[in-house]
């Protein structure tokens, strides 16, 4: 699968988060757009951090890192890069750790070890 798809399925599968990261991402891009997919998984993360300092419990997103963690396994080098660069990188950033704990606890091996290669620690 390659980010586009990604992009796609994720949005028609997950309408409600979607509705959340497009909100983050317009703050930032102005504007949706296919081409910007990439990018666009930052937002996604920033809307999940978001949740977390609100005190959203963290199984409402069980089934996005499930999700990410499948599309991490069997996509294609640009999808994993995304994964990795533009979601996970940006998860967990100004998180309290009290607040990312039940977040961690949910994120799927793959994207934690993707996350801790990036930030040299665990944010919990």
């Amino acid at each position: 699968m390659n980010v586009l798809d990604m992009y796609n399925e994720f949005r028609a599968k997950f309408p409600e988060i979607t509705e959340k990261a497009d909100a983050e991402h317009v703050k930032n891009w102005d504007e949706i757009d296919p081409e910007f997919a990439y990018s666009w998984f930052e937002s996604l993360a920033n809307a999940i951090n978001q949740d977390m300092h609100k005190g959203v419990d963290a199984q409402v997103y069980k089934e996005v890192f499930d999700f990410l963690k499948t599309q991490y396994l069997l996509g294609d080098v640009k999808t994993k890069d995304c994964i990795d660069v533009s979601f996970t990188e940006n998860m967990f950033w100004r998180v309290q750790p009290e607040k990312a704990k039940n977040y961690w606890l949910l994120f799927p091996d793959a994207l934690k070890e993707l996350y801790v290669n990036f930030h040299h620690r665990e944010p919990a």
